[in-house]
């Protein structure tokens, strides 16, 4: 069964930064992809960075420049730097994973469209 556990939020002020975490466990192989998205009150699920087994990378345009997601040797864990950031970055923060599957698809897509999820993790931004 796949696991995926976040760690890593807390609270920060504008222009800091945080480091989240998402160990990844229940799924081998190749064409897996991982990703990070959020949820403010009152807004959908968005896709904030993702990453697939080939090492591509693909990010939402508002944290581009600022966010960078990368992953362990072994594919276990997934982490978002996150710097430079902004109240409106403010958000619930959510593993995603799914099989066979890019980073640019995974980013897209809705919630009921990814196979597998974490319990989130909460980062909020002070001004």
């Amino acid at each position: 069964q796949v696991q995926l556990v976040e760690s890593g939020g807390g609270s920060v002020q504008s222009g800091g930064s945080l480091r989240l975490s998402c160990a990844a466990s229940g799924y081998t192989g190749n064409n897996v992809c991982v990703g990070w998205f959020r949820q403010a009150p009152g807004k959908e699920r968005e896709g904030v960075a993702t990453i697939d087994s080939g090492g591509r990378t693909s990010y939402a345009d508002s944290v581009k420049g600022r966010f960078t997601i990368a992953q362990d040797n072994a594919r276990t864990t997934v982490y978002l730097q996150m710097n430079s950031l902004k109240p409106e970055d403010t958000a619930m923060y959510y593993c995603a994973a799914d099989r066979f599957c890019n980073s640019q698809w995974l980013l897209i897509q809705r919630q009921s469209a990814v196979g597998y999820w974490g319990q989130g993790t909460q980062v909020t931004v002070s001004s």
